[in-house]
């Protein structure tokens, strides 16, 4: 990637983040002829989306449909998934998958299963390599494009929606940002997530005026390496991979959807995961990174233990990643637009990535000029913003494992409301405020689904003050 430098003439479009929402936003504005600059504090090769193991869902086989795709992500969303948004995903992600082959993503000649899914529609790379290759050649098309800059090493400090970004070095004036900026899944102690992803792209939206939802939603992975942040990617359950106790006895359906397995290892335990079963070719990688860390997965199961991996929640959008700030967009892990309800089903988020982070692009580009209703917070001349928090520390990582994990209850969650971080107090707070059992969120003192809650989400104002509202 070039070194950092300031796009002249000044660019129609800031994408904040470089994984694979924010290259897609930056290819398809400058294939639409605008001028981009992606402002990344690390390069695309360390993002979240290069460590994705998963594939991508799309419904392409002859048994398999669209609608077949929408039932699964609802059944896995309980009750939560916002239909509007299901369908733009199922019905566009075919285009955007025959797009990334056509740039030379070198896809498995054959898609697989994951859990929650009744058809093989998961489309990997080599298995398990499948976010590291998209990756790759999206950063490459990004790096040729004549009209896209890149500032990698960058740190957006402040939004001026309508204006552009400040960054630690300077500001970058624009008329439209998007904000590509990932989840929070970091702020746990076990996490599959970079170190960096603590949820700052929100912060930074709810102080320019934006709201957030679904906070409390965030998805364990259930095998992940013990002691490690190596995902073991849900691919390998599909090819024939079982979860066993010590005993070697299996407990659990290994394809069941997320929710259900990370609670099934957790309370058992000690758990291995045995891939003696699983033909080595089909995932080279992930087998090398596995020998690499001392396991023999030919000849022996492998521990495991859930981990944080997954955000739902984010910063409110429509379906084309608008803010309700004008000038501001998100899309990818950072944005909620209610597409996975209380639970996301496997590989969907490498697919939401390029459908709305292409959306949220060209809707930038589409409303410049345009005048339209504001939320954004008005800012003094002069005005001085706190700075955004430093990262948590292995403390109150510690603290949101044990009072926000993956089953919580109002004493553990009100632990949390005095936290040195923000975005914790936030997710705390919205958990209490959802007093169920739903999906990813399970709360030991309200055990059941509440039917009141169906279709609705809380939401985080940009003052903090919480609201239930109906999304459909």
């Amino acid at each position: 990637m070039p070194e950092p430098r300031l796009a002249e003439p000044r660019p129609d479009l800031v994408v904040v983040g470089a994984g694979v929402a924010g290259l897609t936003a930056a290819l398809a504005a400058a294939e639409a002829g605008a001028r981009v600059l992606v402002v990344a504090a690390e390069r695309p090769t360390a993002s979240a989306s290069a460590l994705a193991q998963g594939g991508v869902a799309a419904a392409t086989g002859p048994d398999d449909a669209p609608e077949l795709h929408a039932a699964d992500t609802e059944a896995a969303g309980r009750g939560l998934c916002r239909p509007s948004a299901v369908a733009v995903l199922v019905e566009e992600v075919p285009a955007r998958l025959a797009e990334l082959r056509a740039r030379g993503v070198p896809f498995d000649p054959e898609p697989g299963l994951e859990g929650g899914h009744r058809r093989r529609r998961i489309h990997h790379v080599r298995g398990a390599d499948t976010g590291a290759a998209i990756v790759a050649v999206l950063a490459a098309a990004v790096e040729r494009h004549p009209a896209i800059e890149v500032a990698v090493g960058e740190r957006v400090v402040d939004l001026r929606p309508g204006e552009g970004v400040v960054t630690e070095h300077r500001e970058v004036e624009a008329p439209a940002v998007v904000l590509a900026t990932g989840g929070y899944a970091a702020l746990w102690a076990r996490s599959t997530h970079p170190a960096g992803s603590v949820g700052d792209g929100l912060l930074l939206a709810q102080r320019a005026g934006a709201a957030l939802a679904d906070l409390e939603f965030v998805q364990f992975h259930p095998t992940v390496l013990v002691e490690s942040s190596i995902l073991l990617s849900e691919a390998l359950r599909g090819a024939g991979a079982r979860l066993v106790d010590p005993s070697g006895e299996r407990f659990v359906d290994e394809l069941a959807p997320r929710d259900v397995v990370a609670r099934a290892v957790a309370a058992r335990g000690t758990v291995l995961l045995d891939l003696r079963p699983v033909p080595r070719e089909r995932f080279p990688g992930l087998m090398a990174r596995l020998e690499a860390a001392g396991h023999d997965p030919a000849h022996e199961p492998i521990p495991i233990a859930p981990a944080a991996h997954f955000s739902i929640g984010g910063i409110v959008t429509d379906l084309e990643g608008r803010t309700g700030v004008p000038g501001l967009y998100a899309a990818g892990e950072c944005a909620a637009t209610g597409l996975h309800g209380a639970n996301r089903l496997a590989s969907n988020s490498l697919a939401e990535c390029l459908v709305f982070g292409r959306r949220a692009a060209l809707a930038a580009l589409e409303d410049a000029g345009r005048p339209s209703p504001s939320t954004a917070v008005p800012r003094l001349a002069g005005e001085a913003l706190p700075p955004l928090p430093p990262p948590p520390d292995a403390d109150l990582r510690a603290a949101v494992w044990a009072g926000a994990g993956i089953v919580r209850d109002a004493d553990g969650l009100r632990a949390l409301l005095d936290a040195d971080h923000p975005l914790v107090r936030l997710v705390a707070a919205a958990a209490l405020a959802r007093r169920e059992s739903r999906g990813c969120h399970v709360r030991a003192d309200a055990p059941e689904p509440d039917p009141a809650f169906d279709r609705r989400h809380v939401v985080v104002a940009p003052d903090g003050a919480l609201r239930v509202e109906e999304w459909r």
